[in-house]
């Protein structure tokens, strides 16, 4: 019913005129959102191959190839950091959004390592024109910050990232739609580029004319999969009947924002970056769901309040293969944070949860759990800002049976063990969140889908 709209005073706001509030046109076609929910490496990868048998659109909105995801199907073993995971269905376009930094020569080789499984990826990989560019200049720059850390060294994998989204940051970068314009203008901001990166670090190396060369040939390689992915996106979702996937990068405490700062990456990889990093609004966003393994690992420096430096945190790094996608670099193991998870809950409100890898917990006594936080004597309300402080945050644990039976072959939830079933029931009853799926192996079918 049309409303005429006043101030509290009554004045009309709208000059008397009737305003029929607008109706927003929801599009049949859904955008499913898959998260990782603590420091990453939680499987993500297996659960965005999973989703993508049924998608007609895998998108990456945010991060660069400093993500890593892994992917088993048919025997077949893929490591993805840049593609979008769901390139392995052969019916999937794999769209690379505008909120990703990009390193061109990255790309191809990962495509290169890949191709065994990719098949017709020349017809269905998509790039924004709106991608920023990573550089060799900002690989060496990387790495000469994170070195002049020192013993406050972040951890990142010097792929370039961060540099990246400074020069993103600072209105200086270069993105895929300067590559594919005029190249006197692209070589000239190049040029200004290394400039201004000369005057902080005085003995870079680049070749600038050999870097120009190298990436005049790039445009024409990437020419076919050059679009604007905004009205591509709208198209899809208007169509009606598209599903269209996105696949987080990095995970809720490693974003910019609200990761435990320092320690993060340098994009929003909650959320929130789904609409900045595609350019959808926020009401075609679906389901939201929150990948969390069994137990908790992380890379780089930091608080770690669960961490396990004992036999048992060995134990988790041996079953798991704790070792980065990306950097091989070998993870800290310790339990699951509840308290750490039903902060990314907060922010990201997830539909449902996949709980991945529970099989690597099969051979313990007993597990625990974190449920609560105390500094100082003081319990905290949620999981604090200041790596300071959780530094020195004190955990109570839940301290539950394990099963000390192998889960490997198991498929269906009712015939895991008590115990684990137990396990599961606990994390979704503190979350008040479901536990839809359950990782037991590498393989695309050891997932145990609940409903």
């Amino acid at each position: 019913m049309a409303k005429n709209l006043r101030a509290q005073d009554g004045t009309a706001l709208n000059g008397g005129k009737d305003i029929i509030p607008r109706k927003i046109a929801r599009s049949e076609g859904a955008v499913t959102v898959v998260l990782g929910t603590q420091w990453g490496d939680e499987g993500k990868g297996k659960v965005v191959d999973l989703l993508a048998t049924k998608a007609d659109v895998c998108c990456r909105c945010q991060g660069g190839n400093n993500a890593g995801h892994s992917v088993h199907v048919d025997g077949k073993q893929y490591a993805f950091h840049l593609l979008p995971s769901g390139i392995v269905n052969p019916d999937c376009i794999a769209v690379i959004g505008n909120g990703v930094v990009v390193h061109l020569p990255q790309m191809f080789q990962e495509i290169e390592a890949n191709e065994h499984g990719l098949g017709s990826w020349k017809e269905r990989l998509i790039l924004s024109d709106r991608c920023h560019l990573v550089f060799d200049l900002h690989q060496q720059v990387d790495g000469l910050q994170e070195s002049g850390r020192g013993q406050k060294s972040i951890g990142t994998t010097k792929k370039g990232i961060g540099p990246a989204y400074s020069s993103k940051a600072t209105r200086n970068g270069l993105r895929i739609c300067d590559l594919m314009g005029d190249y006197e203008h692209f070589s000239e901001k190049y040029r200004y580029l290394v400039d201004q990166y000369r005057r902080i670090f005085p003995d870079l190396e680049v070749d600038i004319e050999a870097e120009l060369a190298k990436y005049k040939d790039l445009r024409e390689k990437i020419r076919p999969m050059v679009r604007e992915t905004v009205s591509y996106l709208h198209e899809m979702l208007q169509s009606g009947n598209k599903n269209i996937l996105v696949e987080g990068a990095q995970s809720t405490i490693l974003d910019i924002d609200f990761g435990l700062y320092p320690y993060v990456t340098s994009s929003n990889c909650s959320v929130g970056g789904v609409c900045t990093g595609l350019g959808i609004p926020p009401h075609v966003i679906g389901d939201v769901f929150g990948v969390v393994k069994a137990y908790l690992t992380r890379v780089g420096a930091g608080g770690f309040p669960t961490e396990l430096k004992d036999d048992l945190g060995k134990i988790l790094l041996d079953r798991g293969h704790e070792y980065g996608v990306t950097t091989g670099r070998p993870r800290r193991c310790g339990w699951l944070d509840l308290v750490m998870l039903s902060y990314s809950n907060m922010i990201n409100g997830f539909t449902a949860l996949a709980v991945t890898k529970l099989d690597i917990l099969d051979v313990f006594d007993e597990v625990k759990i974190g449920i609560a936080y105390y500094l100082d004597g003081k319990k905290l309300e949620t999981f604090p800002a200041s790596d300071d402080d959780l530094q020195r945050i004190k955990v109570e644990y839940l301290t539950l049976p394990g099963w000390k039976t192998n889960t490997e072959n198991v498929r269906k939830w009712e015939d895991l063990p008590p115990n684990a079933q137990k396990y599961i029931n606990v994390i979704q009853g503190h979350l008040h969140v479901p536990v839809r799926w359950i990782g037991i192996g590498k393989d695309r079918d050891s997932m145990i889908e609940r409903f």
